[in-house]
């Protein structure tokens, strides 16, 4: 308890950020008001999630194909854990902690509490998730995490925390879905949601943290993807150190809140640690998607690659601020740094400023962002072969996406990014605008 009791003396000290800081430039965190939130569980005693909300949830991960355990939480508590490895005695260990219990420490590469809303998490987190693999355990499937975020009436704050970490020559996988209450409530056999697209529901701002920790010779996968709706801002960090020979591959889905932050900080402090960093996202109405990503070389021969692609329509607004870092001692090292961007509509806009900072020769590194509307000469392409000019433009916008999904660590994962993203683009197409108008 007083480590949450520090956390929240700290916070009250602090100040809120400001877009005067670079690593919130062009972001609007000026206007945010936190006054109207409370931290959750809901002031309103809302019961504790029934066998029907739990059940929708398991459909969610369900829709992900196999898995070897699965988590359940409700506003940042765990509700439910289940197949936490017994058919792998000793090789995985899933589990939950209390916060003001035997909950570990930060693993320390990124702390939480670098800003005011770290340290809001750390004052108001209520379990950590523990995700353990044994040294030189294989275990095959996903490890599937639902976070789901129920306000009842009340503008609520949540703050749920993931910790995975993977023992010496260990290979493991791990997917976390982030979802709000009610879309978490479909049909039977529905499969995951689109993200936000419809009216606003209930102010909730959600500020999750998810630490991995892949040790020597160690191999990760893992998916995050935030379907919350339109009531939502999400403030996310990531954060990964990666081993000696170690993997780990990633991959980011956003495409719900009206304001969803992630901030994506990956140390390889191992030589000829490598990571790939991919991220998926697409804007409509009102929406801004924030993305703001380190790739830090410690050590030499590490190898990091990103690549960040989405697209805004409407209203909405993206913005990426990437740096590759590569320090003294990281000889040999290779690092990668691409964002593509979109913009499908005149009032839809995107920010993308990657940069280096490099203190060692003899390293390779590069980076290349574009912003712009759909390739003419794609769609020409397709309208010379007689396909319709709406059609032809899906076509454009489901290719630039799909090259990203087929890299996605899990097929269901990349195939529901393919149909999510589909479906959000009815009617959001410049010629589906056009044809609009003129009817």
């Amino acid at each position: 308890m007083q480590r949450r009791a520090d956390a929240w003396e700290r916070f009250s000290a602090a100040s809120l950020p400001t877009e005067g800081e670079e690593v919130w430039r062009y972001s609007g965190i000026d206007a945010f008001d936190l006054d109207r939130f409370v931290p959750g569980p809901p002031a309103d005693g809302a019961p504790a999630p029934d066998r029907a909300s739990r059940s929708a949830a398991r459909r969610l991960a369900d829709a992900l194909g196999p898995r070897s355990a699965l988590v359940v939480t409700v506003n940042g508590v765990v509700v439910e854990v289940d197949g936490t490895g017994a058919s792998m005695p000793g090789a995985l260990a899933v589990s939950a902690a209390r916060a003001g219990g035997a909950a570990p420490a930060p693993l320390g590469m990124l702390a939480p509490s670098r800003d005011a809303f770290g340290q809001l998490h750390d004052a108001f987190l209520a379990d950590v998730v523990l995700v353990r693999v044994a040294d030189k355990a294989l275990v095959p499937e996903p490890v599937v995490v639902v976070h789901v975020v129920d306000p009842g009436t009340t503008p609520v704050a949540v703050f749920p925390r993931t910790l995975v970490q993977l023992g010496t020559s260990a290979q493991a996988a791990l997917v976390e879905v982030t979802v709000q209450a009610g879309e978490a409530t479909g049909a039977p056999g529905a499969a995951l949601p689109a993200g936000a697209d419809e009216s606003p529901g209930p102010p909730v701002l959600v500020v999750p943290v998810t630490e991995l920790d892949v040790s020597d010779d160690s191999h990760l996968s893992y998916a995050n993807l935030q379907v919350l709706d339109r009531g939502a801002t999400s403030i996310a960090v990531q954060a990964s150190r990666v081993g000696r020979d170690a993997t780990l591959r990633s991959f980011t889905a956003s495409l719900g809140a009206t304001y969803a932050r992630v901030r994506t900080d990956s140390d390889l402090v191992g030589q000829a640690g490598r990571t790939a960093l991919l991220a998926a996202y697409l804007g409509t109405k009102d929406q801004v998607h924030d993305f703001r990503t380190l790739q830090d070389h410690h050590a030499p021969r590490s190898e990091s690659e990103l690549l960040f692609k989405g697209a805004v329509a409407d209203e909405a607004r993206s913005v990426y601020s990437g740096l590759i870092r590569i320090r003294n001692g990281a000889r040999k090292s290779n690092a990668f740094q691409t964002n593509h961007n979109l913009v499908l509509s005149e009032g839809a806009h995107a920010d993308s400023v990657p940069n280096l900072d490099i203190e060692e020769n003899d390293v390779r590194c590069s980076h290349a962002s574009t912003v712009g509307p759909i390739d003419e000469d794609q769609r020409y392409y397709l309208e010379s072969r007689g396909i319709e000019p709406a059609v032809a433009e899906r076509l454009v916008v489901l290719g630039f996406f799909s090259d990203l999904a087929s890299r996605a660590p899990f097929p269901g994962v990349g195939r529901w990014v393919e149909d999510a993203v589909g479906r959000r683009l009815t009617g959001r197409l410049p010629a589906e605008a056009r044809s609009g108008g003129d009817g």
